[in-house]
């Protein structure tokens, strides 16, 4: 088992007072067999009430607002957590039988969110890809792990080159980007070969093995291995979702699971910075990553960046990816 202690601090700044600010938050982590929430304190400016309810996918939602005029909004999670590694697929029933299951739960009420997809730009070179590397001869947990380590090896890990905002279309023809870009396509690859699978977010704890997406909230998928459940699978860092892995929410996509969004009055320039610290004792040093800081609804870089990568690249304006 280990034990966090992780503080995600989300700073706005406006040039000019606004009113009337909601806000949604998905900042509760998931608590279940293999992750116990200890504690949890949430700080938000002006300290507003804060409601919550459960939404269809289980994750724990809080809503607030402030009304009064304001030109900073600070919330502060910080959440003391206990995780446990989850035992690994032992693969042993017949592949064919495992394909079998995952034919028949593919259009149930509890996976068809998580098996429906459709048609964009890559998809032909996606089915391609499946062709190639023999993916339907493989038990579906094995296909799964080399679509992982294909996504790894194919796509660049490079800050500044999309936001929140770019598409799955543009992170595949950019084939660079970070954790959310990574998680999308994976996510769109395992569906298309029949697989259920979900986005998830979180923070990762770095070891030595895992290092990308410090700093800031994470994400990866989730894929159902049949006899078996949900497993987590990190593209980012070629790895399997485990004890260092901390889940905040689970949906469709990002829109399902994005920690912190919301609404205002006032026709003012805003930024947006995101700090995440984790520490493994209360006394302990935090580690902690600079800032990300963006606009918060920043213009997509993507074909600026597409027409640096082919031209060796240059400087890159730095933009939030949370």
């Amino acid at each position: 088992m280990a034990t966090f202690f992780i503080k995600h601090t989300t700073k706005y700044n406006y040039n000019a007072p606004v009113i009337d600010g909601a806000t949604l938050t998905r900042l509760h982590p998931i608590n279940d067999d293999n992750q116990k929430v200890i504690s949890h304190l949430i700080s938000i400016t002006n300290n507003p009430f804060i409601e919550s309810f459960i939404d269809f996918y289980n994750n724990r939602v809080g809503t607030f607002m402030v009304i009064e005029p304001h030109d900073e909004l600070n919330i502060i999670s910080e959440v003391e957590v206990v995780t446990s590694p989850k035992l690994i697929p032992d693969d042993s029933i017949e592949k064919a039988v495992q394909w079998e299951e995952l034919k028949r739960i593919k259009n149930t009420i509890d996976f068809i969110d998580f098996t429906a997809h459709k048609p964009f730009k890559g998809s032909q070179e996606i089915t391609d890809v499946i062709l190639d590397l023999m993916l339907k001869t493989k038990s579906p947990f094995q296909a799964v792990l080399a679509i992982c380590e294909y996504v790894y090896d194919n796509f660049e890990y490079k800050t500044g080159v999309t936001n929140v905002k770019t598409s799955l279309e543009e992170a595949w023809e950019l084939k660079a980007g970070v954790c959310q870009d990574f998680t999308n396509v994976m996510l769109r690859m395992v569906k298309m070969l029949g697989i259920p699978a979900r986005y998830v977010s979180g923070y990762i704890c770095p070891n030595d093995e895992i290092t990308r997406g410090t700093g800031a909230t994470h994400a990866w998928i989730e894929a159902y291995i049949p006899f078996y459940g949900w497993l987590g699978f990190d593209p980012t860092n070629h790895a399997i979702a485990n004890e260092n892995h901390v889940r905040l929410a689970i949906g469709r996509d990002y829109g399902d699971c994005s920690p912190v969004k919301g609404v205002f009055k006032g026709s003012v320039e805003a930024e947006m910075q995101v700090t995440v610290s984790v520490k493994t004792n209360k006394t302990e040093n935090t580690k902690q990553v600079a800032p990300e800081v963006s606009t918060v609804y920043p213009s997509n870089s993507y074909k600026r960046s597409l027409a640096e990568k082919e031209n060796g690249g240059s400087q890159q304006q730095q933009q939030q990816q949370q």
